[in-house]
């Protein structure tokens, strides 16, 4: 009977004796095996060399330097140097100005560029109706000549056709020799001068005159001559 209550109680013991045995079978197995495989050994090449650029192990990025950022370069303004004269060419010296006066009178002639704009001779009078408050002056005009050494002046020569200007009633006139007695200018009305004109025709005294906005001559002044 005690025999038969131990026999379990054996049994166990005997199947938990196997087991430890062969769990340390399996751990003494284990180390006798081969080292576990080492870890590779780091890459003494400096971060960011050729080497380790060249192989593919990806390592760490190097970083940026901290330091301030550089200046940017000062550019010198482009300064452009005139361009040299031409020196194929001889430039010419400029014409000095004359300082010869323009001749006072004229020893032929006058032409279109001796005429005086501002003095004629004057021939006739032509009345006109008296609503319009004017008179027409036949004249033509002229350019002085040269007189000789011994005389006080020379003629006015006059040049191309008659022509017809009108003259204002209320004109401001003078007259001299022969109009009136003297050599000064005095002043006349201007039925004074149409009296006188209409008496001496084809006198060819000379005028100087002046014209108003109207057109129409509005001074009339003789010019003495001896």
């Amino acid at each position: 009977m005690n025999a038969d209550r131990l026999r379990p109680v054996v049994l166990t013991l005997a199947a938990g004796a196997l087991a430890a045995v062969l769990t340390g079978c399996q751990q003494g197995g284990a180390a006798a095996g081969g080292a576990a495989p080492s870890a590779p050994a780091a890459s003494t090449a400096a971060p960011g060399s050729a080497g380790s650029a060249g192989s593919g192990g990806g390592g760490t990025p190097t970083a940026a330097p901290t330091g301030a950022p550089t200046a940017a370069p000062t550019v010198a303004p482009v300064v452009k140097e005139p361009a040299a004269p031409k020196t194929s060419e001889p430039v010419p010296a400029p014409k000095p100005k004359s300082t010869a006066p323009a001749p006072a009178c004229v020893d032929s002639t006058p032409g279109p560029d001796d005429v005086d704009p501002d003095e004629f001779a004057l021939y006739r009078i032509e009345e006109l109706d008296g609503s319009t408050g004017k008179v027409n002056l036949v004249v033509r005009h002229g350019a002085w000549g040269c007189g000789s050494a011994d005389s006080d002046g020379g003629p006015f020569v006059v040049t191309g056709e008659e022509s017809r200007w009108a003259l204002d009633q209320a004109a401001y006139v003078t007259a001299t020799n022969p109009i009136v007695a003297g050599t000064e200018n005095q002043r006349i009305g201007v039925q004074e001068l149409i009296d006188w004109v209409d008496a001496h025709p084809d006198s060819g005294l000379v005028f100087r005159y002046e014209t108003g906005g109207d057109g129409a001559i509005h001074r009339l002044e003789e010019v003495f001559t001896p």
